[in-house]
């Protein structure tokens, strides 16, 4: 199903234009089926330990899980910006002997930044009590294989083997299930159990991706592969730090705020969204190598590709919100959250504000690396955690959950305008688009310089259509 790794997306000679639209539709949709197969499967793991959870615990330790969660999150973006996000800009499409070479500093590197993270994870649990240190003992001992496991699904995609990354999260949930099972029936009804479960299972498909892909993680290439790609890792990695940054503050903000409940019901609102996030993650594993393929090989047609991505997902988020808001009260909730889907029942509404926003804003992220314009993706990425910082703690102030929910949303409209901002500068500065009324170049030569640039990229931090392979 998935196309060929090394499938041109441009123009075809002889075609007319609508024909090589219509190679391109097919193409990219044949990649999305994996990447949202796989997506799916790696979200049944996530989704089920969040239900699971919020049906089996109260609010307050369902709101300290939420936190684990949150500091995991904050592990993973780190990992992806130094590890996983060079991988697909710069070898997203090449051959298998490039991609073996390339992908033993990539994986080395995301078990590298899970052995550190997990041992300070582990710190913070000795120096936290109850629920929430013995959740963050769990996770700080499952950080290293949850890291590696993810690395893998991003690498199986930059070859365009999406097939191999569902083999592997199947692997995981293969493995969770009989574990929340075995939990179930000794009695183990703890936040301590059920992340260890989770995160060992994980680990466990982290091991079998050496056997798909013939090839060894190397923790010893880690400094050579950050070296290497330090025009783009170390932005990424700063981009993901602030985005994770922001959710954590929100998170331990909104808690001394409004409580841990609160904490809970902002939580629940977006276990809620789950089934659309599957969609939403699993279109953007296969959609950024797309794209940095289509800006090598027809750079004219990546706005647009950006633009038709946005507004599709933003017009499926808003029917799954809306769609939530009839079938939650007609039992849907009571089934699914038993406990707290009244509290959490008016986030929908705002949530989905949230996400129609977020799917417009993401693509215009998406443009950015794959052009590896790292400084405004980075530019962009700090005005709205921010934002959303700034409007979730004022929110809460005002009004508990719903407020927090509702500073959120209007932030990432905001966000949203920005991201796009810097698409537009990123694209004129280019120098892709001469003479073209949106995108026209400033001044001569179309570019803003500036001292030393890092080789393949512009002087304003964007990637040229043909960067380095390395």
């Amino acid at each position: 199903m998935a196309a060929g790794a090394g499938a041109k997306t441009g123009a075809w000679p002889g075609k007319s234009p609508a024909t090589g639209l219509r190679r391109l539709v097919v193409q990219i949709v044949r990649r999305l089926s994996w990447g949202v197969a796989d997506q799916g499967m790696s979200s049944i793991s996530n989704f089920a330990v969040n239900i699971y959870i919020a049906r089996s615990l109260p609010a307050v330790q369902y709101g300290a899980f939420a936190l684990a969660y949150v500091t995991y999150s904050f592990a993973l973006n780190a990992s992806r910006g130094l590890a996983t996000d060079p991988l697909l800009v710069r070898f997203s499409g090449t051959d298998v002997r490039t991609w073996r070479q390339a992908i033993h500093g990539c994986t080395g590197t995301a078990t590298a930044v899970g052995v550190l993270a997990g041992s300070c994870v582990l710190v913070a649990a000795a120096l936290l009590g109850g629920t929430i240190r013995l959740a963050f003992l769990a996770l700080g001992l499952t950080l290293p294989g949850l890291m590696l496991q993810d690395s893998w699904r991003f690498a199986f995609f930059a070859l365009g083997r999406g097939q191999k990354a569902f083999l592997n999260d199947t692997v995981w949930v293969v493995a969770l299930v009989p574990a929340l099972l075995v939990l179930q029936a000794t009695g183990h009804v703890s936040v301590f159990w059920f992340v260890l479960a989770w995160g060992a299972s994980g680990s466990v498909a982290a091991a079998i991706g050496p056997l798909q892909a013939r090839a060894m993680p190397r923790m010893s290439d880690a400094t050579v592969w950050v070296s290497r790609h330090r025009d783009l890792g170390p932005r990424y990695f700063a981009e993901g730090v602030a985005n994770s940054a922001s959710a954590q503050l929100r998170n331990y903000g909104v808690g001394l705020i409004a409580g841990l409940a609160a904490v809970a019901y902002v939580q629940a609102g977006n276990t809620l969204m789950g089934p659309f996030m599957v969609v939403f993650f699993g279109m953007g594993l296969v959609t950024l190598p797309e794209a940095a393929r289509l800006w090598r090989d027809s750079p004219r047609k990546m706005p647009v590709f950006c633009l038709l991505y946005g507004a599709a997902l933003g017009l499926v988020g808003l029917a799954w919100g809306l769609a939530l808001l009839v079938a939650l009260p007609r039992g849907l909730g009571h089934w699914l959250l038993p406990n707290i889907w009244r509290p959490t029942y008016p986030l929908v509404l705002p949530l989905t504000i949230t996400i129609t926003g977020g799917c417009l804003g993401a693509s215009a992220g998406m443009g950015l690396h794959a052009l590896g314009a790292a400084r405004r993706s980075l530019r962009a990425m700090v005005i709205l955690s921010v934002l959303l910082l700034v409007g979730a703690l004022l929110g809460a102030a005002a009004e508990g959950a719903v407020g927090t929910v509702r500073g959120i949303a209007v932030a990432t409209w905001m966000g949203t305008l920005v991201s796009w901002w810097e698409l537009r500068a990123a694209l004129r500065d280019s120098g892709a688009f001469p003479g073209h009324a949106l995108f026209s170049p400033k001044g001569p030569g179309g570019r803003h310089r500036r001292e030393d640039p890092h080789p393949g990229e512009s002087a304003d931090g964007t990637q040229s259509p043909h960067p380095p392979q390395g």
